[in-house]
């Protein structure tokens, strides 16, 4: 499943959000992220799955620059018993182009 930057901004600010992974390198989370995302670079994601056990249950955005590192990490979070997961389409590249013009671009 995956869901567009227009669409996930209302449902972020909505009383129960889902839960944002991010899945990009550290430097590139340093230059910018989206507000309460969690951090774990896809290389490390099948190593660090335990660290999202309370997010199991809930429905759970992964996004990186462009989509495709997060689709890679949705079929990793599958093999973990993860099942909410929904991919940012475009990533935080296509946020900053449709949602937010201040979240840098690189």
């Amino acid at each position: 499943m995956t869901i567009t930057p227009a669409q996930l901004a209302p449902w972020l600010a909505e009383a129960n959000p889902p839960a944002l992974l991010d899945v990009r390198e550290t430097g590139e989370n340093a230059f910018c992220a989206l507000p309460g995302a969690r951090l774990i670079p896809l290389g490390e994601l099948a190593e660090r799955a335990a660290e999202l056990s309370d997010w199991r249950e809930r429905e759970l955005v992964v996004y990186c620059h462009h989509g495709i590192r997060s689709a890679h990490a949705i079929g990793i979070l599958r093999q973990f018993g993860f099942a909410r997961l929904i991919n940012l389409s475009g990533g935080i590249d296509r946020w900053s182009l449709e949602v937010d013009p201040a979240v840098p671009r690189y």
